[in-house]
């Protein structure tokens, strides 16, 4: 089994940043694909951004782009998201989770962690 844990949530003001971070244990290794989904009150899970293995290859949803970014460090098996320029809409329940390729769809992935909440106040 593979365990994800994020942290580095909390509640910011809109134009704010925030890092969230995902550690990886268990079975991870750093052949996964990594994704950031989030999940608003009565949304759907989301996807916000996936990184490959190596990192060169990192795809963002359009309504992040520019001002998100996803990196990996293989060594310390952490993924984190850097959010920056924060909007009341990125208010959710934000995941890391790990794919054996690359997925833009929830259902592709395998792990999940448990959540961390983003609450982007206006």
């Amino acid at each position: 089994q593979v365990q994800l844990v994020e942290s580095g949530g909390g509640v910011v003001q809109a134009g704010g940043s925030l890092r969230l971070s995902c550690a990886a244990s268990g079975r991870y290794s750093s052949n996964y694909v990594m994704g950031w989904f989030r999940q608003a009150p009565g949304g759907e899970r989301e996807f916000v951004g996936f990184i490959t293995q190596s990192g060169s290859s990192i795809n963002y949803a359009a309504t992040v782009k520019g001002r998100f970014t996803i990196s990996r460090d293989n060594v310390e098996n952490t993924v984190s998201l850097q959010m920056n320029s924060l909007k009341p809409e990125d208010t959710a329940v934000y995941y890391c989770a790990a794919a054996i390729g690359i997925a833009t769809v929830a259902s592709q992935y395998l792990y999940w962690g448990q959540g961390t909440q983003v609450t982007v106040s206006s």
